[in-house]
């Protein structure tokens, strides 16, 4: 059973040599070694090789007749082949004797071959080195004409295309050593010519800046007539036209440089008038030339930072200022066309190149520009005390501003600064108004301006808005109630408010604004500058009592013309004045002030002029009894009753209707005569308490008695309209009644001295009623007997025999003591 499964083994594995690969019987070859039958399969395998020889041969015997045939037709063959191989040999011994000829003339045409290729090679090589020779002329040519950016491009077509083609030369390595040369050459020159031009534009910057504001302020005429179209920007080509006209200058125009290094000729003003735009003033063919040529030779960045330190370093002289810029307009002028020079050509300059100047080094060069700008005009402003001049310096730098902006500069700090120096504007206005006030203070008659004809009162109502229907009524000649000073400073202050309008304009701010505005400085012109001219006025120390009046009568008419003000401003503005938020204006305070100034100074002046009067006084104490006639009152007394009359007269014949003038009359003049009798009164009380003087005179009493009559008959006479009954007698109830405590000194003296001390004060000190109870016991008084004194007191030898009016002298001066007291307590608690 084992060795039939052994011989199928054996047969399989032969089958599988038979049929598989030589690569791929390994494993099968490895099977038979493994196994234990290695004999028994090399004989399976023998068997198996002699059966397929046993095949082979079978074959061969098969096949072997056609191959002895074949054989033998192919001896036949043979024989044909050497007589074809003897033929040709004949044929190719005849062909070549008569090719010899044949042979020479080939190697003639191949001669001529080899020159023909020798000449092709030569004029390739010509063809080659002639170019190069043309352009190395051209180029020298373009040097000695200057052209420097077309002879650097030559240099490189040379350098790169043509002496490489060239080959090997001489002249070609000669040409390639200048090569480098030349372009130093043009590095340099182009480098000088550039220098040229920025020393050029930094002398020309004014022109240029003259021409950018000259034509913003066209555009922003035009704009300003024609409000619906949008603003443009100003004096500035298009970005891809001055690109394209760059790159033409560059290329094309470089004949036109001038060795003002491309700032054309403005001396010819009708050649200066047909510029259209300011970068036509400038030929910026240098810095594009310059730009191109380090860009080739591949020192573009050397370029860029040496053309930015350089304007830099022009910006700062730019931006100097002149020590005496602020002296006059002209030297702002050139101060700001400068600088608008100075960036019109950055601006041109950026929008024309790539990349020389970017957007972030234009606006570092601004905002530098802009700091310094502002601090020099705060500090030269600061110098100007002439409100045109700085009216003037505001329209330039709104102009300035407009300019620069217009070609995308931010200009928002300066107008700003504009509203800072608003505030030292309107300083400047003040002292310039409050000159004028002064002036027309100085130059005012302080009377009532006459007018005789139609025309003048029409002149003067244009003027001031008067609005007084019995004044129309009355015929000419007739009298304003006021004086020139009124027409002539409500003309100042519209002018005024003129001229801080001026200022708002074009300042980009909302009406409500320029409103308050407005508003603010007229408020700071009434209370400030108006009020101390008119207490300046007020104080002068040769006004009278007639201007101070009319003083008065003016600041009343200008208080009545402070809401025509109001609505003045608010027209010009167009700001109702019964906004929420809208400043009203303090003219009605401001003049109330003067007119009570006035007032206190019409009662101090009153006052002072009585002192005048009463220092003329001059009271004998000690006089004796006139005999006969009552004594007539002092001199100086019944002039000083004459000057109060002429006084007050004043008051009751002011010019124009009643009811304007009722309160000057009534409560002004009362207020006034009130004053001045108390006044007269406090100073007779005075002299008559003074502590100089120690005794009084029954004569002295008499005459001081006189004059308090004279002083009531004028209180009862009425001076003044407008007092109720005997109101103004009581002004002279305490000097009265002094003086009747002086005069009754018979027996009733003691008596009323008592009632006049206890009505005056309640608790008198125990001194006082000690001289009191002296005089009630120990001096009994009558008007028959002699006075008798107790034999107990020092002094009786000598009271015993004292007349009556040496006892009433003692009774005197006692009295005058205790009244001195009195009034000396009294004062600490009321005004006299």
């Amino acid at each position: 059973m084992a060795s039939v499964e052994t011989a199928a083994e054996h047969e399989r594995i032969l089958r599988e040599i038979e049929s598989t690969d030589t690569n791929c019987i390994g494993p099968t070859l490895r099977s038979v070694y493994d196994g234990q039958e290695h004999s028994l399969f090399m004989a399976k395998l023998d068997a198996r090789i002699r059966n397929h020889d046993r095949e082979i041969e079978k074959m061969c015997n098969h096949h072997f007749q056609g191959f002895v045939d074949s054989i033998t037709e192919l001896l036949k063959v043979r024989g044909e082949a050497q007589k074809l191989k003897s033929q040709v040999t004949e044929t190719n011994r005849s062909i070549q004797g008569d090719g010899k000829e044949l042979m020479s003339s080939m190697e003639e045409l191949r001669q001529c071959r080899v020159q023909q290729r020798n000449i092709a090679t030569t004029v390739d090589k010509l063809t080659h080195c002639l170019p190069v020779l043309e352009m190395y002329a051209r180029l020298q040519e373009q040097m000695d004409a200057k052209r420097y950016y077309p002879a650097l491009r030559t240099s490189e077509q040379l350098e790169q295309t043509c002496l490489p083609r060239a080959g090997q030369y001489r002249f070609c390595a000669i040409m390639a050593e200048n090569l480098p040369k030349l372009r130093m050459q043009i590095r340099d020159t182009a480098m000088t010519q550039l220098k040229d031009f920025l020393e050029s534009i930094r002398k020309h910057s004014d022109k240029i800046g003259e021409t950018a504001i000259r034509q913003a302020q066209l555009q922003r005429s035009l704009d300003s007539s024609v409000s619906t179209q949008s603003r443009t920007p100003v004096g500035r080509r298009s970005g891809r036209e001055a690109a394209a006209g760059g790159v033409t200058q560059s290329n094309g125009q470089a004949g036109r440089l001038e060795l003002d290094a491309g700032i054309l000729d403005l001396e010819d003003e009708e050649e200066a008038d047909q510029v259209t735009a300011a970068q036509d003033l400038v030929d910026f063919s240098p810095v594009y030339r310059c730009l191109h040529i380090y860009t080739v030779l591949g020192l573009r960045d050397v370029f860029e930072n040496y053309y930015r330190k350089q304007r830099r370093k022009q910006a700062r002289l730019v931006l100097q200022p002149h020590s005496n810029m602020h002296e006059t307009l002209e030297g702002y002028r050139r101060y700001f066309n400068q600088i608008v020079g100075f960036f019109v050509v950055e601006d041109h300059v950026l929008h024309t190149t790539q990349g020389l100047v970017n957007r972030a080094y234009v606006e570092e060069l601004w905002e530098l520009a802009l700091s310094k700008i502002v601090a020099a005009l705060r500090t030269h402003s600061s110098y100007c005390d002439d409100p045109d001049l700085v009216l003037d310096l505001k329209n330039l730098i709104v102009l300035f501003a407009d300019t620069l902006q217009g070609y995308g500069f931010p200009v928002s700090q300066l107008f700003d600064m504009l509203l800072e120096i608003r505030e030292q504007y309107g300083e400047i206005l003040l002292k310039r108004w409050n000159v004028t006030f002064r002036q027309v203070l100085d130059q005012d008659n302080f009377s009532p301006i006459p007018v005789s004809t139609e025309q003048e009162y029409r002149h003067y109502t244009s003027q001031f808005p008067l609005q007084d229907p019995e004044l129309e009524k009355l015929p000419f000649p007739k009298k304003l109630p006021f004086s020139e000073f009124v027409p002539k400073v409500y003309c100042q202050l519209k002018e005024f408010i003129y001229a801080c309008l001026k200022y708002s304009e074009d300042l980009h701010l909302s009406s409500t604004e320029v409103d308050d505005m407005i508003r603010k400085s007229t408020n700071l012109l009434l209370t400030r500058t108006l009020s101390h001219c008119l207490h300046y006025a007020i104080k002068k120390k040769n006004v009278g009592l007639a201007e101070l009046v009319q003083v008065i009568i003016n600041t009343t008419h200008l208080e009545q013309s402070c809401h025509f003000l109001e609505e003045f401003i608010s027209n010009i503005t167009n700001v109702p004045s019964d906004t929420a938020n809208a400043t009203k204006l303090y003219g009605t305070s401001t003049f109330k002030d003067a007119r009570h100034a006035a007032e206190a100074e019409i009662y101090t002046g009153l006052n002072a002029k009585i002192d005048q009067f009463l220092q003329l006084a001059d009271y004998d104490w000690m006089a004796g009894v006139p005999s006969g006639a009552a004594p007539t009152p002092s001199d100086y007394l019944l002039d000083l009753m004459a000057f109060l009359k002429s006084t007050f007269s004043v008051f009751t014949n002011l010019p124009g209707a009643p009811v304007e003038h009722a309160i000057l009359p009534g409560k002004v003049a009362q207020t006034a005569c009130m004053s001045a009798c108390k006044h007269i009164s406090t100073s007779l009380l005075q002299l008559l308490l003074d502590p100089e003087v120690k005794q009084i005179s029954m004569g002295a009493l008499h005459q001081l008695n006189a004059d308090v009559d004279e002083c009531e008959g004028f209180a009862r006479a009425g001076p003044v309209a407008g007092f109720q009954g005997d109101t103004l007698l009581l002004a002279f109830s305490d000097l009265r009644q002094v003086g009747l405590c002086l005069r009754r000194c018979r027996r009733r003296l003691l008596r009323s001295l008592l009632s006049f001390f206890f009505f005056f004060f309640f608790s008198p000190p125990p001194a006082f009623i000690l001289q009191l109870i002296i005089l009630l016991v120990f001096v009994p008084y009558s008007d028959k007997r002699p006075l008798k004194v107790p034999p107990s007191s020092p002094q009786s030898a000598d009271l015993g025999t004292q007349s009556r009016d040496t006892f009433l002298e003692l009774i005197f001066a006692i009295s005058l003591q205790c009244l001195h007291f009195t009034l000396g307590q009294n004062r600490k608690n009321t005004r006299v």
